[in-house]
């Protein structure tokens, strides 16, 4: 894994935990509940991705990721009155996550040399299986089959990465545009309440 990918990685990691740590706080989760709830949300879209990409999974050969998990409990101890409130947490962490996981999904998959529709849904994944995790762990409904634009922004920030590529930016900077593209889209999504179509009855 390149430099790059590894600090998209470290810093979703802890965005992810954090996000499921105050999920879990709102939940009224013990410490130890919440640290799993954390944990599976910082690594679950990364061991599914490296389970279908046949390749070791990330957090078995590296305690960096559970460490960061911890760090993220110690800081979802601190009253939010002292950070953000919980519903603006969770948004913020989540979608942080959502965008850097997406990237490290696609760069991992390009490496190992898979086209780019296998990375575009393996970025997916990557960036959206975790809040479903954390969010059947809590007992609500995910995010991603509600109205709210979710793994979509995925999609779109993986094809804005592969145009990205194919005008000649490099993947550092492709990476940053198409992540941007997924906080975009998040963002216009939630203050415009955009949605994606239901199917007819």
């Amino acid at each position: 894994m390149n430099t790059f990918t590894l600090i998209l990685e470290i810093l979703g990691t802890f965005a992810f935990a954090v996000s499921g740590i105050r999920l879990a706080s709102q939940k009224r989760f013990d410490l130890f509940g919440a640290y799993v709830v954390g944990v599976a949300t910082a690594i679950g879209g990364g061991t599914i991705r490296d389970l279908l990409l046949n390749i070791p999974v990330f957090w078995m050969s590296n305690s960096i990721y559970l460490v960061l998990s911890g760090v993220a409990l110690a800081y979802g101890c601190i009253p939010s009155r002292f950070t953000m409130k919980q519903t603006k947490a969770i948004l913020v962490f989540d979608t942080l996550g959502l965008a850097l996981f997406n990237i490290v999904g696609l760069e991992k998959t390009v490496s190992l040399g898979f086209p780019w529709w296998t990375a575009i849904v393996m970025g997916t994944i990557t960036g959206a299986a975790g809040g479903v995790i954390r969010d059947v762990l809590v007992g609500q409904v995910p995010l991603i089959f509600q109205k709210e634009i979710y793994a979509m922004a995925c999609v779109v920030g993986g094809v804005v990465y592969f145009i990205c590529l194919h005008f000649g930016l490099n993947a550092i900077f492709s990476g940053l545009i198409g992540g941007t593209a997924v906080i975009l889209m998040r963002y216009l999504a939630i203050t415009y309440r955009l949605a994606l179509p239901h199917l007819p009855k």
